[in-house]
């Protein structure tokens, strides 16, 4: 079992369950902010713990991220807002506790529960299988490391590999990621896999010639159905921007196909712009 994760887990009889960050979760946008995948993982954990149900799917989850996350002792509440037969809806809530002053929150999700059941009768548009360009690898790579594709100049769909700097165009991008555990010795969920995995939807859409410099300040995901498997495609589907703000959407893929899409919006960040052509982005899976 892997010893890679975003958090420690910390019992304190006194002030409860805290989350420790680790250094695994470190952004690269500052030293001491904690990495979007965590802060949203931790929402996915956290809610799945409490209520998760094999009868009902998880299928919306939408995450405000409204100030950064640091390295602080972090920790979950959840309140159910409404348990219906076929619908139920808990808000999640971040609170970070620093040594010297108040706690407070920093991210606040809502997931929206539906009963599974059958699919009613008759036919419906889907998007023709001729016109899926996302096609996963053909094997995965060892450990956690995630692999990205890009678009040639001329719409070509790209092949696979680990370096981001390779991939620091103006075109479509996609990326085949595995899920890093949020507590140690616990594989993430697929639910949590597909949250974590969904957050780079922000970095696969507003990544450009000169790297990235708008940050995503939500999430929204939604799925049909559970992922199959370790790992999920995430890959651009439509992209706009004015005035410093931008709105993305992906699609969520596995290798069976498409079962659900993200959205996010991002707003300009310039001033610590990343180039991922100087960027060592695989440090973090060495060392871990």
């Amino acid at each position: 079992m892997s010893t890679i994760a975003f958090f420690e887990t910390v019992d304190d009889p006194s002030d409860g369950t805290r989350h420790l960050p680790t250094p695994f979760s470190r952004s690269a946008w500052s030293p001491d902010a904690i990495t979007g995948p965590a802060v949203c993982g931790l929402v996915a954990w956290a809610v799945e713990e409490e209520f998760g149900s094999d009868e009902f799917l998880p299928a919306r989850c939408t995450i405000d991220m409204f100030k950064s996350a640091r390295r602080l002792p972090t920790s979950t509440r959840n309140r159910m807002i409404r348990s219906g037969g076929r619908i139920r809806v808990v808000d999640t809530e971040i609170v970070q506790h620093p040594d010297d002053g108040e706690e407070f929150v920093v991210a606040r999700g809502t997931t929206v529960f539906l009963k599974t059941s059958t699919n009613p009768p008759g036919e419906r548009w889907h998007r023709p299988a001729e016109c899926v360009t996302f096609t996963p690898p053909e094997r995965d790579p060892d450990g956690y490391a995630p692999l990205f594709s890009s678009d040639s100049p001329d719409g070509v769909v790209g092949d696979w590999d680990p370096t981001m700097g390779n991939h620091q165009t103006g075109t479509r991008k996609r990326l085949w990621t595995r899920a890093v555990p949020i507590v140690p010795g616990k594989e993430p969920t697929p639910f949590q896999r597909t949250v974590i995995g969904a957050e780079s939807a922000s970095l696969i859409s507003n990544w450009g010639t000169t790297g990235i410099g708008l940050i995503n300040c939500d999430l929204t995901v939604a799925i049909s159905r559970l992922p199959h498997g370790e790992r999920i495609g995430v890959e651009a589907d439509f992209h706009v921007e004015d005035d410093g703000v931008s709105v993305s959407n992906t699609g969520l893929y596995d290798r069976d196909g498409m079962f659900g899409t993200a959205l996010v919006t991002a707003v300009n960040n310039a001033a610590a712009q990343i180039d991922f052509t100087k960027v060592d982005t695989m440090k973090r899976y060495r060392e871990g």
